[in-house]
């Protein structure tokens, strides 16, 4: 199964992202599906799944099942591309594209699955550490933070919660190191914001905006290591 699904995973990168030039996808955007380039497009992954699957016609359904859904996706995507914001497209069209792959796998290899396994102790302390690294670290943070108001960090040049998802992302990365005994990605983590933090602290005019980042930068380190750990300790309980 898992050989099946890499496979298709492949092909679809090769088609969607390493052969479609710009060109193409500027072409489809303004031709939608009178585009000659979209043909070329769904040839180019029909050639892609040939050379995977090493032409085996034993696969002729799911050839065709993701040849014609990738078609539909695709003259669905370009026909919403002024209603929807282009993130949210893009990620609703790869979504339908693993969908439909995943579906394609399970016609030849069924799946293996049932609701109870949703339920399972080490799938749900998954979940669990996951919202605790990401939503519930970033309110903590938040309170405890909120002590403090510091004009120099909100002086409106960075994004809108940019502090926020960098935060997430890096306690998910650290999470990530700690369940694969990976310290040493911790420290390298750490290192690097502070390159990309020095700028912030060199031009602080006192101790104050170098405290915050700090504080900051401690407790999202300290919280995902904590429910990193954690995570660890429980599963082997289970």
């Amino acid at each position: 199964m898992l050989a099946l699904f890499i496979k298709l995973i492949l092909a679809h990168f090769i088609g969607d992202f390493l052969l479609q030039p710009q060109k193409w996808v500027t072409h489809k955007e303004k031709h939608k599906h009178k585009s000659k380039y979209l043909y070329w497009h769904i040839l180019v992954h029909l050639g892609a799944l040939l050379l995977v699957l090493q032409a085996n016609l034993n696969y002729w359904l799911g050839l065709l099942i993701i040849i014609i859904s990738h078609y539909s996706i695709d003259v669905i995507k370009l026909h919403l591309k002024s209603i929807l914001n282009n993130r949210l497209l893009f990620g609703l069209d790869q979504l339908a594209h693993l969908i439909i792959i995943a579906l394609v796998v399970g016609i030849y290899q069924p799946y293996q699955f049932t609701i109870n396994s949703l339920y399972h102790p080490a799938f749900l302390l998954l979940i669990t550490s996951l919202l605790a690294v990401t939503v519930v670290s970033s309110i903590i943070m938040r309170t405890v933070i909120s002590k403090w108001y510091l004009k120099e960090d909100s002086n409106g040049k960075s994004l809108k919660n940019a502090g926020e998802y960098i935060g997430i992302l890096e306690r998910l990365l650290v999470f990530v190191f700690i369940v694969t005994q990976h310290w040493e990605g911790i420290g390298f983590l750490l290192a690097a914001k502070s390159v990309f933090r020095f700028g912030d602290l060199s031009k602080a005019k006192d101790r104050k905006l170098t405290e915050y980042i700090l504080i900051g930068s401690l407790l999202s380190f300290g919280l995902a290591i904590v429910f990193g750990l954690s995570y660890q300790y429980v599963l082997r309980l289970i």
